[in-house]
């Protein structure tokens, strides 16, 4: 397919390919000296990435590396808006562990995709990572970006961290998206601990490490009470589809009936005379849930049945595993969908990413 598609569209979930050089120019001194020693600025994802004889299409077609003008002629290829721009080696970032060099990674990173991108061309809209390892920190860098670069949000990362995220010590990052109203996001992308380190075929690895990471969090989050206690919080988790969604609604509506676990009063959590489903589905309902979604997820339809069109938002995933022609087909396959209402087909193209990320607050 070669032409535009006839839809807005918004990408949701978009990725930059670091220039590793161009953020340590960023970062503060001395870390930036130290960091230049090397080339690298984050962490490797996994050792699961790598070793292996397998290809993505961008990588058999030899495309070369995007930049900010790949980007906008991708955009203008395939018909898209604008898109919201994640990391790609800093997808990582969880996985630093000393807290002094977390600050100064997360700040440069995030001034070079203002520099970079943001500022660039305003097609481009940034989510910012920040340093969890220290939440003190993070809740700063987040009032950070948001007041002063103007980005949507951060995203925190599925893998890496010393807690899930909903543990009491992330809870200052929320404060401080509860009281901006800004968005939070959770990404995968590191699938090492999740169970598969030893897995010989990558294929399951890339199907299950992404949905598991953020199975987890979500878990975390919802049972720690996050959505209660920061009542204006809303979390989009990304790249792992729409089936895991439905297996947390199952598993967790059965366990909750039949093991009664005391939450003291005053607390927050999904309590004993809760049912957890309802409690997803009244949040989804309050636009606090999203799911990231790539358009050819088997259970849509059903995932629309079980619980609506209100959380799940279209992404790109460029420049990873797709092409211009890829992501056209898909889109087409999309709007051409007999089992999806012209509402259904709105929400999941713009509609909900525009309700998640309110670029115009």
């Amino acid at each position: 397919m070669s032409g535009k598609i006839n839809s807005r569209i918004i990408d949701g979930d978009g990725h930059i390919q670091e220039d590793e050089d161009g953020i340590i120019q960023h970062m503060d001194a001395p870390y930036a000296k130290i960091a230049a020693h090397s080339g690298i600025v984050f962490p490797p994802l996994d050792h699961l990435h790598n070793g292996r004889a397998v290809e993505t299409p961008p990588q058999r077609d030899g495309r070369p590396k995007v930049g900010p003008q790949g980007w906008i002629d991708f955009l203008d290829d395939v018909g898209i808006d604008w898109t919201v721009l994640y990391p790609t080696r800093a997808l990582a970032y969880g996985k630093i562990v000393s807290l002094d060099y977390a600050v100064a990674a997360c700040r440069g990173y995030n001034d070079w995709l203002s520099d970079t991108y943001v500022k660039f061309n305003p097609r481009f809209r940034g989510m910012a990572i920040i340093p969890m390892q220290d939440p003190e920190e993070a809740a700063k860098e987040l009032r950070r970006v948001v007041t002063e670069l103007g980005f949507l949000g951060a995203m925190m990362p599925s893998n890496g961290l010393a807690q899930p995220l909903g543990a009491k010590a992330y809870w200052p990052v929320y404060k401080v998206a509860d009281e901006l109203g800004c968005c939070l996001s959770v990404h995968g992308g590191a699938h090492d601990r999740f169970g598969l380190d030893h897995l010989n075929m990558y294929v399951p690895v890339h199907a299950l490490g992404h949905p598991w990471g953020l199975t987890l969090n979500f878990a975390s989050i919802l049972y720690n009470g996050i959505y209660d206690r920061f009542p204006r919080v809303r979390i989009a988790f990304l790249e792992g589809g729409v089936a895991w969604l439905l297996l947390l609604l199952e598993r967790l509506h059965a366990s909750h009936e039949t093991h009664f676990q005391y939450v003291p009063p005053g607390e927050f959590s999904v309590r004993e005379e809760q049912d957890p489903a309802k409690v997803i589905r009244k949040m989804i309902d309050q636009g606090r849930i999203y799911l990231g979604i790539e358009t050819e997820e088997l259970t849509m339809p059903f995932a629309i049945k079980t619980v609506g069109n209100k959380p799940f938002f279209y992404s790109s995933d460029f420049p990873h595993e797709v092409t211009n022609a890829s992501c056209k087909h898909d889109i087409a396959e999309l709007l051409e969908s007999t089992e999806l209402t012209e509402d259904d087909k709105a929400a999941l193209l713009y509609a909900n990413s525009e309700r998640f990320y309110q670029p115009h607050q």
